[in-house]
């Protein structure tokens, strides 16, 4: 299950994320925001971020404007490793080499199609499990 949380500056992207989700059969909880209104950002970072701690959602989706103030947000929850993606490359590294829980975008930074991209590739992407990895990984929970 993957959870998605956005803002208003980030609701139309998330819409196209959805239909890449719903049309490649991926479960998905939507934590909102729902509309174009007005809200902030921090509080769907946390409701992706506790999804994940709680073990309700295996991977998660954050959208604002530019992806910054919303990953910086999930990132202070323990667990979670929530990867800013601009980029196909980062995306990928970002699975293999951090085992990111967590993809962030700015709307206002990345399109439809460079978007969808980036969550295919974020959500088929395994871990690599390399011991470099692994003893960085536990380096950044500790």
């Amino acid at each position: 299950m993957i959870a998605l949380g956005c803002d208003h500056g980030g609701f139309g992207l998330m819409q196209e994320v959805i239909k890449f989700l719903e049309e490649n059969n991926y479960e998905y909880k939507n934590f909102g925001t729902y509309s174009e209104d007005s809200c902030d950002y921090p509080d769907y970072a946390k409701k992706v971020a506790e999804a994940i701690q709680k073990g309700e959602c295996e991977k998660g989706i954050l959208i604002c404007g530019t992806g910054i103030g919303i990953s910086i947000t999930a990132n202070k929850f323990k667990g979670i490793r929530a990867a800013l993606c601009h980029d196909c490359f980062s995306a990928k590294a970002t699975r293999e080499h951090n085992d990111a829980n967590i993809v962030a975008m700015g709307a206002r930074v990345v399109g439809p199609g460079l978007a969808t991209e980036i969550v295919r590739l974020f959500l088929t992407t395994p871990f690599s499990n390399d011991e470099r990895h692994i003893r960085r990984i536990n380096k950044i929970e500790d």
